[in-house]
Order: C-alpha cells, then sequence, then structure tokens
C-alpha cells in the first residue's frame, strides 16, 4: 500500500532531521540534461526528498544508453524528460515534477531555470556545457550551478573531485578525461560523477559549502 504523504515526510524527517528536510523540502532544482549524469542525479534528489525537480532534455532514451543510464528498455522510444519523470514517480510518489522536452539554448534558458533554486548541468557535449556554464552566471548570479566535466574510462574514480570555482558555482569530475578520447563513458565512473553532483546540490540546499 502507498504510504501517505505525512509518512511519507515523517520518514524523510526520521532520517534527515526536520529542519534539514525541511530545506530539502522547499527547494527546487533544475537538471540540464538526462543522460548517464542527470537521471543518476535525479533518482538520487528524488529519494533525499527535494521537493521539486526540473526536469530539461529534447533527446530520446535509446538502446545505446540503457548501460549507463536510469532508464528501462521499455523506454526506448520515449523522450528522455517523460520517461524519467514516469520513474521518479515511482520512486517518490510526492514529487513535484516538471518535465520539459526541451533543447535548452542560449535564447530560452532564462525563463527554463527561473523557478530553480540549483542548477545542475549534466550534459554530454562541452559546447552545451561552456554555454550553460556562461548564461547561468551571468544571467543567474545568485544561483547555485553544479557542473560536471571528465568522467570518461577507467580511471580511478578516486580522481573524480568537486571543487569550488567561484562563490555559488561548483565542478564536479577529474577535470581530464574526455569522452572522445578512448574508452568512452562506463556506467560506473559516470554514476560517481553524478554522485558527486547530487551530494553537493544537498549539500548546498544544507548551507554547506566547499571551501
Amino acid at each position: 500500500m502507498l504510504p501517505s504523504q505525512a509518512q511519507w515526510q515523517a520518514a524523510l524527517e526520521a532520517r534527515h532531521g526536520r529542519a534539514l528536510q525541511e530545506k530539502f523540502s522547499a527547494a527546487t532544482v533544475a537538471l540540464c540534461g538526462l543522460g548517464g549524469l542527470g537521471s543518476h542525479i535525479a533518482l538520487t534528489l528524488a529519494r533525499a526528498g527535494v521537493g521539486k525537480l526540473i526536469l530539461l532534455d529534447f533527446d530520446r532514451v535509446e538502446l545505446s544508453n540503457l548501460h549507463r543510464q536510469q532508464y528501462l528498455p521499455r523506454q526506448v522510444g520515449q523522450p528522455k524528460a517523460l520517461a524519467l519523470a514516469d520513474i521518479l514517480r515511482e520512486v517518490n510518489p510526492y514529487l513535484a515534477l516538471d518535465p520539459q522536452v526541451v533543447q535548452v539554448t542560449e535564447d530560452n534558458l532564462v525563463p527554463l531555470l527561473a523557478g530553480a533554486d540549483c542548477v545542475c548541468e549534466a550534459f554530454d557535449q562541452a559546447e552545451a556545457k561552456a554555454m550553460l556554464v556562461n548564461g547561468v552566471l551571468e544571467h543567474f548570479p545568485e544561483k547555485f550551478l553544479v557542473a560536471a566535466s571528465g568522467m570518461a574510462g577507467l580511471g580511478s574514480a578516486n580522481a573524480i573531485t568537486t571543487r569550488r570555482l567561484g562563490p555559488r558555482f561548483y565542478l564536479c569530475g577529474d577535470g581530464v578525461s574526455d569522452v572522445a578520447g578512448g574508452l568512452g563513458l562506463v556506467a560506473s565512473r559516470v554514476a560517481v560523477c553524478a554522485g558527486h553532483q547530487a551530494h553537493m546540490v544537498l549539500r548546498l540546499l544544507a548551507k554547506e559549502y566547499e571551501p
């Protein structure tokens, strides 16, 4: 039987404490890109009881995605934003969701991200990453931004770190490995980087900042 919302909230508060859970529950996080990084980040934040997730991706689930992304074989061909929203509703039935099948660009990022407290950059392409980072820093200096760079291959997971690059800008990854430079993306290392991003988001919502 599905637990009630009050039961759900009580279980989260028992785990995190009421004060911290209230911060998580009041927050809205935007996920830009819903592939290996974004789908993992979303699941973690949903389980932590973050109040609302804005899901932004124009792509569809492909068979080649399934080895490292949080989609199911039956969802191949579906828009990632809608497919992930279905999964998240199973994980956390009381999570507020805003899934949008859209490509984030310089022209539309302001309205798409305006309602978020924190933005997660989870794109594959370097050009898209740079566009989003530059756009958020320019238009939303008051928002937290958690981005990623370097997670490919079978290098040590211990090389993946979280660094503070600005007052509200954090970068996760090894900063070196390139998808096009060798083996490419391996599920375990992508998940480690996504875990860094999700954990940094939760720390920021808790007002715990990296030095």
